[in-house]
């Protein structure tokens, strides 16, 4: 499905409507749909749920030996100088007494259960603003967001790792890869709070 932003994929402790309140309408079977992965509830995009158990466990497989791929399209600020790269950061859960958040960890020995990796490539750039595609190899909460602030490239609109916007966060999980049988490939279009910011950087609507 293409989650829009703002609406988190499960129950959370404020309440309020999640993906899985629209479960009962995706099947009547005794038993699922099952989430395969997560969002976060302000990123827009892909989202897999399997409606069967055999689909669930081949798509859970899928993303536990990282033949599932995921790209995400990210506004920055600022950008990299270059045009390529990589981000080998781990990350770790620092619990605060306002809440939670993400923090790089950098002394993590080889990584171990906190490695994070994330490829970057710019697809195009404004006077302040970078458009990056964001290609995951490791499947870590807040990931893209946490690497692209400790690069000094915060994700606009991003309240907890950088700054609020009114247009809210400009992350999309735009493209989602599962090597079932038949091959499944699916892409979600920008939601419209960001394409303004896109469009500064070079997109164009019909663009894939």
């Amino acid at each position: 499905m293409n989650k829009p932003a703002g609406l988190p994929v499960h129950a959370g402790p404020r309440g309020g409507l999640c993906v899985e309140d629209w479960f009962p309408l995706l099947s009547r079977r005794a038993d699922g749909p099952w989430l395969v992965h997560r969002l976060d509830a302000d990123t827009a995009g892909c989202l897999a749920i399997a409606l069967r158990k055999q689909p669930l466990v081949a798509m859970q497989q899928a993303f536990a030996n990282h033949t599932a791929r995921k790209t995400y399209w990210a506004i920055v600020r600022n950008g990299p100088k270059e045009e390529t790269g990589r981000i080998d950061l781990p990350l770790v859960r620092e619990n605060t007494p306002t809440g939670w958040h993400m923090r790089p960890d950098p002394k993590s020995a080889g990584g171990g259960k906190n490695a994070a990796t994330t490829l970057w490539r710019v697809l195009g750039r404004s006077r302040d603003l970078c458009w990056l595609e964001l290609t995951l190899l490791s499947g870590r909460t807040h990931q893209a967001r946490v690497h692209c602030a400790a690069m000094g490239w915060p994700i606009v609109g991003d309240s907890l790792y950088g700054t609020a916007d009114a247009r809210g966060l400009h992350l999309l999980a735009q493209g989602l890869s599962l090597p079932l049988e038949p091959a499944i490939t699916v892409t979600a279009p920008p939601p419209p709070p960001m394409q303004a910011a896109l469009r500064a950087c070079g997109w164009e609507p019909s663009e894939p």
